[in-house]
């Protein structure tokens, strides 16, 4: 369809003001989108354009249109065209991106703005795969564990091969040395979720399996890991 096609029937649409709220604020968003039937839509108000939202809308049937109003205000429309379950179940969204706003409202349009282009971009040459785990041995040069286990677990779940997760550890302890890796590394978050992963696939456990257990031991609900 398309945006001409549905735009008179935007003024029915329950709107959904996200200003302002701190937090992961995507899965409560999906339940309510999760409700809307073919032929209807939701309207989401943001400080900034709301482009981590179009992916996992258009997993779950829905077109959208855009309008800024001004330069912190934009509203998102969503339109149902199908019903489907989503297609690509992408784990932790950039929920920190939602803080911006709260230094500067142009810092926040900035900041998804970036994110938007490190990681969407089609001129990207580099496999997601590859920047993933270039972003997680950047994180823990930088002693951010907590990304770094986010980077971990989204790899993984995007289909990456566990050997790969082999020879970014053997490099860890070969570039930051043996002590480090052994009191910083070894205990963290970041290790128990490789750890968990190998110890699954020794057991025989399914790829889907694993990845369920990933995201329930260190999602969003694992303060470790949440953003």
């Amino acid at each position: 369809m398309g945006y001409i096609e549905w735009k008179d029937k935007v003024k029915e649409f329950k709107p959904i003001d996200v200003r302002g709220i701190q937090g992961n604020f995507f899965a409560g968003l999906k339940n309510q989108a999760m409700k809307v039937g073919v032929g209807e839509g939701l309207e989401v108000v943001q400080s900034f354009d709301p482009i981590p939202l179009y992916e996992v809308m258009e997993g779950l049937g829905f077109e959208h249109y855009t309008e800024q109003k001004n330069d912190a205000e934009f509203h998102a429309y969503f339109y149902r065209v199908a019903v489907k379950q989503e297609e690509k179940d992408i784990p932790m969204r950039p929920a920190a991106l939602t803080n911006m706003p709260l230094i500067d409202d142009k810092l926040g349009n900035i900041a998804v703005n970036f994110w938007d282009l490190t990681w969407n971009d089609e001129n990207r040459y580099l496999p997601y795969e590859t920047r993933l785990l270039l972003s997680l041995t950047n994180a823990v040069g930088a002693g951010r564990m907590r990304q770094a286990t986010r980077e971990l677990v989204k790899a993984y779940i995007h289909g990456l091969d566990s050997k790969a997760l082999d020879d970014v550890f053997e490099l860890l302890a070969w570039n930051q040395g043996i002590g480090y890796f052994s009191s910083e590394i070894g205990p963290s978050t970041l290790f128990a979720a490789y750890k968990t992963i190998k110890n699954m696939e020794r057991q025989g456990k399914a790829r889907g399996e694993i990845c369920e257990t990933l995201k329930e031991k260190f999602g969003e609900k694992n303060p470790d890991v949440k953003v």
